[in-house]
């Protein structure tokens, strides 16, 4: 890799603060020790998607109240991320986690610049987004057969079809529409994807009118081999400029994987603050990789992400005490006294 980075001192890591990890002291540290510049195969500029206030707290089990993901939204605007995922307009009876998305999204002070999607899994929660105020919305597939018949009991390609009237409608109003494939590196249920199942969707979804497809290792079973291999597959039949990795980091691999994306092309990364949410196939993995973790990794190849880490920090730590838990960012923990 042409681009390495630098040690770090650990003394010059250590907070200020003794076993409080709030104004994080020691980021300039660490963003001078960071320093480095991309090699010719990385691209200059990376677009973080921020998943944490969506695909990270709906997998907690105790309901955070409205108000905390307000704040954690408005904190993630603050740090310069363009785009943050702000809740899913699902049926509450599905996910209880996201029953208040009307209160949220009418909530957060919205920074010029800045998009909110939500999850839209049919033509009514798309519809109930619009009226809530959403200008971004974005659907979701599988790759596996299995994955999608247990979890929306019906084939992958019936749920394709399904996307039609929301697609419909959202050219009608005008909204752009992201699309996400899920189990593109293995299922729970039917172990390694054939990568040509994953082009089969992928290509799906982009024909319908999705101006973006994240391509998502759900339970983070993927290695920088399997990734190379369906990147290739994928690329074929989308524009590689159209496509983005979501890595869940189960196996501890998400770093890794996301720099294979990286040098085959890609420039978009979904990723949630404090590494929110998990596998729930894996009791006690972790699940999605920790936005401060891709940030540090991104500003020590010299790429441009736009994200304050200092800031970063603030909103991961504000949320890690309102749940009252540790972390999951190996920059956070390193950094910080937890």
């Amino acid at each position: 890799m042409a681009a390495v980075m630098r040690l770090v001192n650990r003394s010059t890591l250590k907070p200020k603060m003794g076993h409080q990890c709030l104004a994080f002291s020691c980021s300039a540290a660490v963003a001078k020790a960071v320093g480095g510049s991309a090699s010719k195969n990385l691209p200059e500029r990376v677009k973080i998607v921020e998943v944490g206030p969506r695909d990270g707290l709906q997998n907690e089990k105790t309901i955070v109240p409205a108000e905390t993901k307000i704040h954690l939204i408005d904190m993630l605007s603050d740090s310069g991320l363009p785009v943050i995922e702000a809740t899913s307009f699902v049926s509450p009876k599905w996910v209880p986690q996201m029953a208040d998305q009307v209160e949220v999204m009418k909530g957060i002070s919205r920074k010029p610049g800045v998009s909110y999607p939500v999850l839209t899994p049919n033509l009514k929660g798309f519809q109930a987004a619009v009226k809530a105020g959403a200008t971004e919305v974005a659907i979701f597939g599988a790759a596996s057969e299995l994955f999608s018949k247990k979890n929306i009991n019906c084939s992958v390609d019936e749920s394709l079809q399904r996307f039609e009237e929301v697609m419909k409608a959202a050219k009608e109003a005008n909204v752009p529409v992201r699309g996400y494939v899920s189990c593109v590196l293995g299922c729970p249920y039917e172990g390694k994807v054939a990568p040509g199942k994953v082009a089969h969707v992928a290509k799906r979804l982009y024909s319908m009118g999705c101006y973006e497809i994240s391509l998502g290792d759900t339970i983070g079973v993927g290695t920088p081999g399997g990734m190379t291999e369906m990147l290739e597959a994928v690329s074929r039949e989308v524009p590689v400029s159209a496509l983005a990795v979501h890595c869940h980091d189960t196996y501890g691999q998400a770093l890794a994987n996301i720099l294979i994306a990286l040098q085959m092309g890609i420039s978009v990364v979904d990723s949630s603050v404090a590494g929110l949410g998990g596998c729930p196939y894996a009791q006690g993995a972790s699940g999605n990789v920790a936005t401060e973790d891709v940030v540090y990794m991104m500003h020590g190849l010299g790429i441009h992400t736009g994200v304050d880490l200092s800031k970063l920090m603030d909103a991961g730590a504000f949320i890690c005490r309102s749940l009252n838990r540790k972390t999951n960012s190996k920059v956070a923990q390193a950094t910080c006294k937890l």
